[in-house]
């Protein structure tokens, strides 16, 4: 009897893989990536005369990712590069080749996929490849779609696209549930904000000029970084008020926190960023020896809230954003900080910004991104929005599948009629970068005219407000 020991050793090992994808890091590398090109597209198929080398080569911004056999040899490549100078998010793959000896295999899909993999982890939000009509069964097995048919020197060729569905990904699992989860407090009377606020940033509060807002902080955040959780709690809230053109008058907050030392630095952050604003915290509920946890509410006053849901079809829509700061250490490409280095009346200045320019509609950009809040009011309003992607102001050198997916600190998403024209922002930039339209969904338009779909239909379900 043979004993069966793989409980204490573990299953077998995994025979080693025959190739391994990366990007060309060598000169010798990208060599052996364009002899494979010349003697596939120019020698064997007729492709090109002499050369297929053409300018995205000499990009500097171009990336070449070379399968390898163990002992080094490229058995296939292809490249990826940006479109547009400056890169506006919208990249191609192009000149694929596998080795004569390695066609009948998995080699090229593999670097197909990898392709894919890097594109979406570059904050790509747009990417196209023009393949060989004989490739395009392959392709589309991995999940790209067609979009047109063209030929290169007579040579059937097909226009195909890798669908990205960050932004997609990104709403369903922050905003997706509430329709669902919030349905016992629609049925009463007022739940939600009542007509015309439901779902708001706010809640105006019923008999009163008092606007109340509130938020909490992730768990983990208030853990890990505790003096800019209790910063943040202030900044998202006061953008709230902000939002609905509200002047912030004070804070109440319930913060509870393992260690006293934890509690302190919390709190902190918390006065802080009260002080910076000029809010007071008057009042709240303290608790020690507990799991961190960190909410506030804010209360503001406005005569004449400005609702998200208050949008038309045909309205152009601005973003409003502080491009200075950067990222916050430890949340590059998720929160971009810039409120913590800007002065009181820096602050003031941005904060009153809706309030002055009174749109038909606001939103202040929060957890769903800037594509997601967009979505978020144009659902509000009854409509869809149109996102012009080259329009958007976003910070030199940051990507744009980040930015339109990241909180970025301060900004607000207002929609008026076109042609209206907005007070001085302070230190935050403004910029017509969209419109509303007819169709529900948010969609991205390019700098070729082509849309590409962003959000398929309703990002809440809570439908117009």
């Amino acid at each position: 009897m043979t004993a069966d020991l793989s409980i204490l050793t573990g299953p077998p090992a995994a025979p080693t893989a025959p190739f391994l994808v990366r990007p060309a890091d060598s000169a010798a590398d990208l060599a052996a990536y364009r002899s494979l090109r010349r003697q596939a597209f120019v020698v064997e198929q007729g492709l090109f005369d002499g050369t297929d080398l053409d300018d995205v080569d000499g990009d500097p911004r171009t990336v070449v990712l070379v399968a390898t056999a163990p002992d080094g040899t490229v058995l296939g490549g292809v490249r990826v590069a940006p479109r547009t100078e400056p890169d506006s998010g919208w990249w191609a793959g192009s000149r694929l080749v596998v080795s004569r000896g390695s066609r009948r295999g998995v080699v090229g899909p593999a670097l197909v996929r990898a392709a894919c993999a890097f594109v979406e982890t570059a904050g790509v939000l747009r990417f196209d490849a023009v393949v060989q009509a004989r490739y395009a069964e392959m392709f589309a097995s991995i999940g790209w779609i067609t979009t047109d048919r063209t030929a290169v020197r007579g040579v059937p060729h097909v226009a195909m696209r890798w669908p990205i569905g960050a932004v997609q990904r990104l709403v369903d699992s922050t905003k997706a549930v509430l329709a669902a989860a919030l349905a016992p407090f629609a049925e009463a009377r007022m739940g939600l904000g009542g007509s015309g606020f439901r779902g708001d940033d706010g809640a105006p509060v019923p008999g009163s000029d008092l606007v109340a807002a509130c938020d909490a902080i992730v768990p983990s955040m208030v853990e890990r970084d505790p003096e800019w959780a209790g910063w943040c709690a202030a900044l998202v809230n006061v953008n709230d008020l902000a939002a609905m053109g509200a002047t912030p008058v004070g804070l109440l907050d319930a913060v509870g926190a393992p260690t006293a030392s934890h509690l302190a630095r919390v709190v902190r952050g918390l006065a802080r960023a009260s002080q910076a604003w000029g809010v007071p915290v008057l009042g709240g509920h303290t608790q020690v020896g507990v799991p961190a946890a960190l909410s506030v509410t804010a209360l503001g006053r406005t005569s004449s809230p400005i609702p998200a849901g208050g949008g038309r079809v045909g309205d152009h829509l601005r973003l409003t954003v502080d491009l200075g700061g950067g990222w916050r250490p430890g949340y590059t490409g998720m929160q971009w900080d810039s409120s913590s280095t800007r002065s009181s009346d820096e602050l003031r200045a941005m904060g009153s910004f809706v309030e002055r320019a009174a749109p038909h509609a606001a939103k202040d950009v929060s957890m769903a991104g800037l594509a997601g809040t967009a979505g978020m009011l144009a659902e509000a309003s009854g409509t869809g929005v149109e996102l012009d992607v080259t329009a958007i102001p976003r910070p030199d050198g940051v990507d744009t599948g980040r930015w339109l997916t990241c909180f970025p600190g301060f900004a607000m998403i207002t929609v008026d009629r076109p042609g209206r024209t907005v007070p001085d922002a302070g230190p935050a930039t403004t910029a017509v970068c969209g419109r509303l339209t007819s169709t529900p969904g948010v969609t991205l338009r390019w700098p070729d005219g082509v849309t590409t779909t962003a959000v398929a239909s309703a990002v809440t379900g809570l439908g117009r407000a």
